[in-house]
């Protein structure tokens, strides 16, 4: 029934819980009417999108790198 809403891209039977993906432009009217659904406890949006992704001082150390290297 979630497939009518967007891409269904991970279900757990086990923990209960199902990932799904649609349009950014489309959240929070489907959040609306998935939390009127009975067997939808929350629905969360991701905030994937507002991350920075972008990391700055991104340069590994000297004395890791020589270690990677080495095997340890």
């Amino acid at each position: 029934m979630l497939r009518r809403f967007g891409n269904v891209h991970y279900v757990s039977k086990k923990l209960k819980y199902a990932v799904l993906y649609c349009n950014q432009e489309e959240v929070e009217t489907l959040l609306k009417k998935l939390q009127s659904y009975s067997f939808v406890k929350k629905a969360e949006p991701s905030f994937k999108p507002f991350l920075k992704l972008e990391y700055e001082n991104s340069a590994p150390d000297k004395a890791k790198e020589y270690d990677y290297k080495m095997g340890i």
